[in-house]
């Protein structure tokens, strides 16, 4: 029996994770990603690398700019999922949303959490010269 799937991710980091949901036996049912943004000197509107992949498999896409938003809860709800998969989304996810799947949600943060909790884990980790870090799975 499969699942149906939403996946919230934006950076590259999130992509192995959305790459492997993507070859079965699951169902990627949605990918809900952060809106395109300007970047770069020439100050050019980029799409986040979550959406170029999700566009080559075909994959529902939505951008809302506040995860909030009402109409964004109703659609999620309208899916019927049976699990969400969070990997470096950029916005914390309402309790509201995350009581929508049947099975919860999974959540993966690139750092051993209790420590470089918050944006930019990575970056933090490296700033700091950590000799050790990780991915923790939540």
């Amino acid at each position: 029996m499969s699942w149906r799937v939403v996946f919230f991710g934006t950076p590259s980091f999130a992509l192995p994770s959305l790459e492997k949901l993507t070859q079965g036996p699951d169902e990627v049912v949605a990918v809900v990603t952060q809106p395109d943004r300007e970047r770069g000197r020439g100050r050019k509107v980029v799409p986040p690398p979550v959406k170029g992949f999700a566009l080559q498999k075909g994959l529902r896409i939505f951008q809302p700019e506040k995860i909030k938003e009402a109409a964004l809860l109703e659609t999620l709800k309208g899916l019927e999922a049976d699990l969400f998969v969070v990997a470096a989304y950029g916005q914390i996810l309402p309790k509201a949303l995350l009581s929508l799947p049947r099975h919860g949600a999974v959540n993966v943060h690139a750092s051993l959490l209790p420590k470089y909790r918050g944006p930019a884990p990575i970056a933090w980790a490296l700033l700091n010269g950590e000799r050790e870090t990780g991915i923790t799975t939540m």
